[in-house]
């Protein structure tokens, strides 16, 4: 049963931007959001680290088969007697993609969101869980000779 398919095309790229530019490429590469994927019984459990976001700057949709998480860091506010030493921590729109498989009920996806971790329950459709098939039994028919 597939629940997602991983496609990062541009990984490489980014990945040469790094090399290439330095700190800036760095930032952007470093606001990928890791994930972890789950089964538990009849539904998948995705985990997303988020830490330092808020509950409403996270946007779930859903187009197709495909789920995008979008969230947005915010930069800390300093007042003008505050000298910035160290900047490491990525701030700005944290974007992810996931492709679901068509087993899943998208329309059912329940989101929660504690301490940094974006957790998301995506149940197995109805049609694709495994059922059983009663067989009947034929009326017997008489042979002729």
């Amino acid at each position: 049963m597939a629940l997602l398919v991983r496609s990062e095309p541009f990984r490489d790229i980014d990945r040469f931007l790094q090399q290439l530019m330095g700190d800036g490429a760095m930032r952007r590469s470093a606001m990928a959001m890791p994930m972890d994927a789950f089964r538990k019984g009849d539904a998948f459990l995705l985990q997303f680290d988020l830490p330092g976001v808020t509950a409403d700057s996270i946007e779930l949709t859903v187009d197709n088969s495909t789920l995008t998480v979008k969230a947005e860091r915010k930069p800390p506010a300093l007042s003008e007697d505050v000298e910035a030493l160290v900047g490491e921590r990525p701030h700005g729109t944290f974007t992810r993609q996931v492709f679901l498989g068509d087993n899943l009920d998208t329309t059912k996806i329940d989101a929660r969101y504690d301490d940094g971790v974006l957790t998301l329950s995506v149940p197995v459709a109805e049609e694709a869980k495994p059922r059983r098939i009663e067989v009947q039994q034929a009326a017997a028919k008489a042979i002729s000779v």
